[in-house]
């Protein structure tokens, strides 16, 4: 295994999709190594739905392309969609069905035959087994999503996407999807999943940025963490929210609130955290502590919005 070369399972090369006048994805590029965890971060309306739309098939590009294990996205659609899984945000289960009825249902859509050893592994595999008699319906947030995942499953694509697979799910269910993930990622499936949260893009391989169609940053989540030149400081202070209030109203810093504490970003804090210090205390704020910290996530993407309007 050590000695298998990483190949490209997805290639994107300048996707771009309009709807009427307005440019959702903005001919984007990037490239997926075949078995990793890929995340495609960012907001409501920054195009990951669109994006995921395009390399499944479901939406046709308005320019550019894209190899999905090494098949043209324009031409081989039908070849690309025997071998991908695709968790949509409003995957259709059937209520009135059970667990074992929605699989079943599934496999007699991919053509799966021979399905019963499959189903028996996923459900093992998800922890649904013993509730494989319960209708869809009657199944929580969490249950439902492993149901969905079982089915996306059954046919064993070699690429699952999945669109914002833990939005709206429970964390003690979040925790157990992205359990499920892992180990899928140890039998070498590729996942390429899109997320509005920045904590669940700490767990993938590599991750792209993405804002307002366009992709701002996109490397391994240290790495982009890193690409930072910025120091950001954290000041816990009271009153907090008149404080973030008059950092926000100056041109001069990026700040960020975390419940009772601040994150500022500094060029460089020895020159300026005195002119911050200054600009609180003359406020009547007052600071109970200062420190730099690593960069987060929200750091970054925050500076290159920011940086980008």
């Amino acid at each position: 295994m050590e000695n298998h070369k990483m190949e490209n399972a997805i290639i994107i090369e300048s996707l771009k999709r309009n709807y009427g006048k307005v440019t959702a994805v903005k001919g984007v590029s990037y490239s997926v190594s075949e078995g990793e965890m890929f995340g495609l971060v960012g907001p409501d309306g920054a195009g990951k739905t669109t994006t995921i739309r395009m390399l499944t098939g479901l939406l046709r590009p308005d320019s550019g392309n894209a190899k999905v294990l090494g098949y043209d996205l324009l031409t081989q659609q039908n070849l690309i969609k025997n071998e991908i899984g695709y968790l949509s945000q409003k995957f259709s289960l059937y209520g009135d069905l059970t667990i074992d009825e929605n699989i079943e249902f599934f496999a007699d859509i991919h053509g799966v035959k021979n399905f019963k050893d499959r189903r028996n592994e996923l459900l093992e595999f998800t922890r649904l087994t013993p509730f494989r008699d319960r209708l869809a319906d009657k199944l929580s947030g969490g249950m439902k999503q492993k149901l969905a995942l079982a089915c996306t499953l059954i046919h064993k694509p070699k690429i699952i996407f999945l669109d914002e697979p833990t939005t709206g799910v429970d964390p003690v269910s979040r925790r157990d999807f992205w359990k499920i993930l892992s180990d899928l990622q140890k039998d070498g499936i590729t996942i390429f999943m899109t997320t509005p949260y920045l904590d669940e893009a700490e767990r993938c391989n590599r991750i792209a940025l993405m804002n307002n169609g366009e992709i701002i940053s996109w490397d391994t989540p240290k790495n982009v963490k890193a690409s930072l030149k910025a120091q950001i400081v954290e000041i816990v202070c009271s009153p907090i929210r008149e404080a973030y209030n008059l950092i926000k109203a100056g041109a001069d810093f990026e700040v960020q609130m975390y419940g009772d504490r601040l994150n500022v970003a500094l060029q460089n804090y020895d020159n300026q955290y005195q002119d911050l210090e200054k600009l609180l205390v003359d406020n009547k704020i007052q600071i109970v502590d200062n420190r730099i910290i690593t960069p987060s996530l929200e750091n970054v993407f925050i500076h290159l919005v920011s940086k980008a309007s």
